[in-house]
């Protein structure tokens, strides 16, 4: 019984030792920091400001990029008469364009209709003999009324800043409105515009569903590249000779 009583006065002293210390704590002006009371140590305070730190690093090209485009944001309606539009690939469903792919496509259609372009510059992935974006793309735009003759193919389009360079050096266009999704035309506009095309956007209409919400954050991770590309300019994956494609069909429009 001795053993038990000393134990309790001891957990007893010990009791009122941090009660004392908790009371000095609030007459100092100040809370006791626990782990219980949601305190946190100098370790995982820095460790929170290095994940803050992260994320705004990683969110700044694509605040950039935003930033650098937001003045060449047209619509359909009120885009200035452009010689070439430029249409990017986003993908087939076996031999069709994806819904994302047509809708741009239609974007295309419509200014072609309008009067406000007379040559559709396709550029895509054709890295394999079974998959050909371009081609595709010419077969819906054709299906569409845009003639066969005003449309101009890309092949080797594999990324956003390969296209607006063989844009540019390949096809020899140097003025363009750029036709994509809106959560991908300031990428487009910013690194075209970069390359040395004088570019619009045309962010086209779609429904926000999961898809959509899936591209914008990719495009977060899409930022930081297209910053080393701006930064670095690399040569496209494949460059090759230049091509007479969309000088010959802007003759044809005359």
């Amino acid at each position: 019984m001795g053993n038990g009583v000393r134990a309790t006065a001891e957990r007893a002293g010990r009791a009122v030792l941090k009660a004392r210390r908790a009371a000095a704590h609030l007459v100092a002006g100040r809370a006791p920091a626990s782990r219980a009371a949601g305190g946190r140590r100098p370790g995982g305070r820095r460790a929170l400001l290095a994940v803050m730190v992260l994320c705004v690093l990683a969110l700044l090209p694509a605040a950039w990029m935003r930033f650098s485009a937001d003045g060449h944001l047209r619509s359909t309606a009120d885009v200035e008469r452009t010689e070439v539009a430029v249409v990017f690939g986003a993908g087939l469903w076996g031999e069709e364009p994806s819904p994302y792919l047509a809708r741009r496509l239609d974007a295309a259609a419509e200014l072609y209709e309008a009067g406000r372009t007379e040559v559709v510059l396709v550029t895509g992935d054709n890295s394999r003999e079974e998959y050909d974006e371009p081609e595709a793309m010419r077969r819906y735009l054709v299906a569409r009324g845009v003639p066969d003759h005003r449309i101009v193919s890309d092949y080797a389009g594999f990324d956003t800043w390969d296209s607006c360079v063989r844009a540019r050096k390949i096809f020899g266009v140097d003025k363009a409105v750029l036709i994509s999704q809106g959560f991908h035309i300031h990428r487009a506009v910013t690194l075209c515009r970069s390359a040395g095309l004088q570019a619009y956007g045309i962010g086209v209409d779609d429904r926000h569903d999961v898809s959509w919400y899936a591209g914008g954050a990719r495009e977060v991770l899409a930022s930081g590249k297209a910053a080393l590309d701006v930064l670095l300019r690399p040569d496209p994956v494949f460059l090759g000779e230049q091509e007479e494609g969309v000088t010959r069909a802007l003759e044809s429009a005359r």
